[in-house]
């Protein structure tokens, strides 16, 4: 019988930071989005204040101050580093993994059939600890669904350790009856609210559903799903992750902005970004769309939000033609007086590059702009990003705040741990 496991590092970015910074364990920690706007990670501690996840930064300071909570600004870099050391962990441990998210990785556990997976899953978590100061939970089960599930658990109840193996159909019944059916990986806010709606409020009134009606209701996906927690193995174990069919950057800004200028060179930037992702991954794309959008925040000023979606003639994965694309987007939906706090680019209708139909009459010599483009990502592979960008990005970093960032403890040289001899 095969069993999946799923590794999860708790409340990853705070214990990031906890790694290079002891004092912290036992302290509630919150981590800031971009430009300090909000929280996106927060420690156990923190969640026990009451702290919600995306809640604006300018509403807790009274809490900060009371409960003495300690703030970072995202450390993305550093972030990355350590989930590349423990996925780096984890392959050295099992057969195969699937990286499923920066602080989640699905576990492929075939031929070790005779494991006892109780302590294999128990020793994962020692050593990924070990090895990187991360706390991680592991659950292993039957399938992916449940592997999350069992993951899940061991959050909840500290007593299992880290790891919880979960293959028993009494103690699978018994899980599922207490398990809340949003919660279920795949269901999703819009099939839970139908589904309350049936009265459907746990996993297990959702296995208890006819299979005929979940297809009916739910398709191939939700019948998916449903099988999943009847121990039915359906969704396939990718060790290399598939490519993305959406490629997005947004961002919140440091301030309200109404300058063109800037807006102008941030949306630059971003399909820069945007392509730099899709020639990585071999493709290309066939529509660029582009947003804006105002402080909600502010009830002082009327909210605005604007979008357009702009078709390439031909698909394409070049800087040039995705910057001039989003740029001319930019354009289309710009209100001058207007002060905007949010802008994103979002490539879409995503091909392979070797597998897409061209135009008779393009003019373009794709030629020279891949030629262009492999030696702008070599440069900038060799020297770290924005080393070589557009004219239309400008020079230097965009402004934002992060007056709360750690040091890149992993990532430079300058950022190193120094240590005292005495």
């Amino acid at each position: 019988m095969p069993f999946y496991g799923l590794c999860d590092c708790n409340n990853f970015y705070a214990s990031c930071e906890r790694v290079f910074d002891p004092s912290l364990e036992g302290r509630p920690v919150v981590v800031l989005s971009n430009n300090d706007g909000c929280v996106i990670a927060r420690s156990n501690e923190a969640k026990s204040l009451g702290i919600a996840m995306g809640q604006p930064f300018f509403q807790l300071r009274e809490t900060i101050r009371r409960a003495d909570v300690a703030v970072f600004s995202a450390n993305f870099p550093l972030y990355g580093d350590m989930s590349r050391r423990v996925m780096g962990v984890l392959r050295r441990l099992v057969p195969a993994t699937e990286v499923y998210s920066i602080d989640e990785a699905f576990l492929d556990f075939t031929g070790m059939d005779d494991a006892d997976f109780d302590a294999l899953g128990h020793r994962i978590a020692r050593t990924v600890r070990r090895h990187t100061g991360i706390p991680v939970s592991i659950g292993i089960a039957p399938t992916k669904t449940l592997a999350k599930i069992a993951s899940k658990l061991c959050k909840r109840y500290p007593k299992l350790d880290g790891a919880c193996f979960m293959h028993r159909p009494e103690d699978i019944r018994k899980v599922l009856g207490r398990f809340p059916v949003n919660d279920v990986w795949g269901v999703g806010p819009r099939w839970g609210r139908m589904l309350a709606e049936q009265g459907v409020c746990t996993a297990w009134d959702f296995a208890q559903l006819p299979r005929e009606w979940v297809r009916r209701r739910m398709g191939v996906t939700g019948l998916r799903t449903w099988c999943e927690l009847h121990g039915e193995a359906c969704i396939g174990f990718e060790e290399h992750p598939a490519d993305r069919k959406r490629i997005a950057t947004t961002r919140t800004f440091d301030r309200d902005t109404e300058d063109f200028g800037e807006l102008h060179r941030r949306i630059a930037r971003y399909a820069a970004l945007c392509a730099a992702k899709l020639r990585a991954q071999g493709s290309v794309c066939g529509a660029v769309s582009v947003f804006l959008l105002t402080n909600r925040f502010r009830e002082d000023r009327p909210r605005h939000y604007e979008h357009v979606v702009l078709p390439l003639s031909v698909p394409a994965d070049s800087t040039l033609e995705l910057t001039a694309r989003a740029v001319e987007g930019l354009r289309r939906i710009y209100r001058r007086g207007v002060a905007y706090k949010r802008a994103g680019v979002i490539l879409s209708d995503i091909l392979p590059r070797c597998g897409f139909q061209g135009d008779l009459f393009d003019a373009t010599d794709r030629a020279k702009h891949d030629r262009l483009m492999a030696a702008v990502d070599a440069l900038n592979a060799a020297y770290g990003r924005h080393r070589v960008v557009t004219a239309a990005e400008g020079c230097g970093p965009l402004p934002q705040h992060r007056d709360r960032l750690s040091r890149p403890f992993t990532t430079d040289w300058e950022g190193l741990l120094r240590v005292k001899a005495t």
